[in-house]
């Protein structure tokens, strides 16, 4: 593994445990050359997903693409980073468990969305308002007001399967 710091191609792992819910392995490795430490992540594979763009552009799904955009409408908001992570796993789950290999950011947005709902209203609120390319405060408002009408369902959306 290459150094982050002095790009050095030798370490050595000081501590290994299982992450993201036992998909990806965590290792703290400490450089030989420079005797700095860094944190690698070790997961599977799995057959790449497709991300169909609002414009019709085709893209790999990217997990941390959409972990920072949720952790960015999670800001401030006291919410756990764990909670946030197991969000994006679920959603990134649902994707693999799909028969389609391609989804489109609709799909992924709302299925977001969903689960963001759960969590916290104003992370939410955040999200849609990229997402929905609010244009001005009566965005908010529909969306506010869409959201005291409609009560969360208790089962969190999936992705649709088909």
């Amino acid at each position: 593994m290459q150094c982050p710091y002095c790009c050095h191609t030798d370490s050595r792992v000081l501590e290994s445990r299982s992450a993201e819910a036992g998909q990806s392995i965590r290792r703290r490795r400490e450089c030989l050359n420079c005797g700095r430490r860094f944190t690698t992540y070790e997961r599977i594979e799995f057959v790449p997903i497709t991300v169909i763009k609002r414009n019709g552009d085709r893209e790999s799904f990217d997990r941390s693409k959409l972990l920072r955009g949720i952790m960015t409408a999670c800001g401030k908001t006291n919410i756990p980073q764990q909670k946030i992570e197991a969000l994006v796993d679920d959603i990134e789950a649902d994707l693999q468990l799909r028969s389609r290999r391609e989804v489109t950011s609709t799909e992924l947005g709302e299925a977001a969305l969903q689960r963001l709902r759960h969590l916290s209203e104003v992370a939410y609120v955040r999200f849609a308002s990229v997402y929905r390319q609010f244009q001005g405060i009566s965005d908010f408002v529909a969306e506010l007001a869409h959201l005291q009408e409609t009560p969360a369902s208790p089962e969190l959306m999936t992705v649709s399967r088909s």
